[in-house]
């Protein structure tokens, strides 16, 4: 317990859940008072055992909140993602706080007295959160690194997190160099290799060490590593933080080993079975709320093609295995898009695009339809979004471990998607296997719920639609 208290993001995020928890208990009694203040007796009764009560709303709504990754160190949202992701909080709350209070009547509190509380505390924890992340120090928030190696490998490091957004969740004390190895980054960030890397540890009180040696063969301080892994101090290698902070997996780096020995690629029977109650209870309720947005989408092709002209458009894709099926859409282009049979990559003022047509890609409203290919099977939700059959040939030619995007169902909604802009070629589509592939070694229920909410906000500012 106390080398987990040691981690100083660890003792911050504690100490704003524990505010929160006390926020939500707070706004429960507050709540309490303003449903009975003209009703004494009612007051009085309901006051019994309110401790109990209270601390079990605040419990239940603080690990709603950590479901949604609100208690997450390397969280990147803007504030219109923090308040989707807050909403997204309360909503689930909400609902987890009736199922906990109807399943025992003894602790029951009534629905009145919790949207009350709810009302309270909402702007209470949204400007909480923003005051707290200006006032308290930043570096305190963040896990502090220290880079066995200073060659090509820790170089990356150096050179593709330079903006402050990369290292939001860390900061990089130091690069101990290695014996023989040609250093890659500046002077003033490198030790003196005099002293050992427990000795530097333990004095710059590291959180994390990470491996990025050129060779690893009889060059790692094993002693050191083992000492300091003892201590509490998290051992990383370079591939893996490199995952675990942008959010893709780094092509250049990996090898079948790590993609073999590393974690993740769950596809055991319950998570696949968790992902398909996910797939079909929100594609349900998706249906349930958008289907006048459908109508309307249709209504508008229909208006604008003429009478005879498809609304619908029916396109092979590649599913899961290498799978072929039918992928529907909303038409968005003109009839004889493709008409000489050859596969094209959209582009950014593509002329085949009809008017409606443009409108509802930007809007994201032609891919609705593909919520009956989710109910099918075809597709999940959430997922690598899938490439026609013509494309997935040559790029697996192309582009190493392109194949492993498949080994999951392709989705509605991706990781790529929402931290990449349209893939138009051949290059984009290599960059954004990264994240497919962080997608498919990582995927759970959190991350998909994640991955659902922030598409919301990417359909709301229109980004990366063609």
């Amino acid at each position: 317990m106390f080398h987990f208290l040691r981690q100083q993001g660890t003792r911050w995020l504690l100490l704003l859940a524990l505010a929160e928890l006390f926020v939500f208990i707070g706004s429960l009694m507050a709540a309490m008072h303003v449903r009975f203040w003209a009703e004494p007796e009612y007051l009085q009764v309901f006051s019994a055992s309110f401790e109990m009560r209270a601390f079990v709303f605040g419990l239940v709504m603080v690990t709603s909140l950590a479901a949604i990754g609100l208690y997450q160190r390397t969280l990147r949202d803007n504030w219109l993602g923090l308040l989707a992701r807050q909403t997204i909080g309360f909503v689930m709350g909400a609902i987890a706080v009736t199922f906990v209070f109807y399943l025992i009547p003894q602790i029951f509190i009534g629905r009145g007295v919790i949207g009350v509380a709810l009302l309270i505390s909402y702007p209470i924890i949204a400007v909480g959160r923003a005051v707290f992340l200006r006032l308290v120090d930043v570096k305190a928030l963040k896990r502090r690194v220290l880079v066995l190696g200073s060659g090509r490998k820790a170089g990356k490091i150096v050179h593709r997190m330079r903006r402050r957004v990369d290292r939001r969740g860390f900061d990089v004390v130091g690069y101990l160099p290695v014996p023989g190895e040609t250093p890659s980054v500046p002077e003033e960030v490198r030790f003196d290799m005099s002293e050992s890397l427990y000795e530097i540890a333990l004095r710059l009180q590291i959180n994390e060490v990470v491996i990025a040696t050129e060779d690893r063969r009889g060059q790692l301080p094993m002693s050191d590593l083992l000492a300091c892994k003892q201590d509490g101090i998290a051992i990383t290698n370079l591939i893996t933080f490199f995952e675990r902070e942008q959010g893709k997996v780094k092509l250049s780096l990996i090898d079948p080993s790590w993609l073999i020995f590393s974690n993740g690629f769950d596809a055991t029977p319950l998570r696949k079975m968790s992902k398909r109650i996910f797939d079909v209870s929100s594609t349900v309720i998706m249906l349930m709320l958008l289907w006048p947005l459908m109508l309307l989408t249709a209504l508008a092709i229909w208006i604008e093609s003429g009478p005879g002209s498809p609304v619908l458009y029916r396109q092979e894709r590649t599913g899961e295995r290498g799978k072929p099926f039918q992928l529907i859409k909303f038409r968005s282009m003109r009839t004889d898009a493709e008409k000489d049979g050859v596969a094209r990559w959209a582009s950014a003022e593509d002329d085949r695009v009809t008017r409606t047509g443009r409108f509802i890609r930007k809007v994201r409203l032609d891919e609705l339809p593909q919520l009956w290919n989710v109910l099918r099977g075809d597709m999940s939700l959430i997922g690598p979004r899938p490439e026609r059959p013509q494309f997935v040939a040559e790029l697996e030619k192309k582009i190493q471990y392109y194949d492993l995007r498949h080994c999951v169902k392709p989705g509605l909604a991706g990781w790529a998607q929402l931290n990449y802009p349209y893939g138009a070629d051949e290059k984009d589509a290599a960059e954004k296997l990264k994240y497919d592939l962080f997608y498919v070694k990582n995927h759970n229920f959190t991350l998909d719920l994640i991955i659902l909410i922030q598409t919301f906000e990417v359909v709301l500012f229109r980004r990366g639609a063609r």
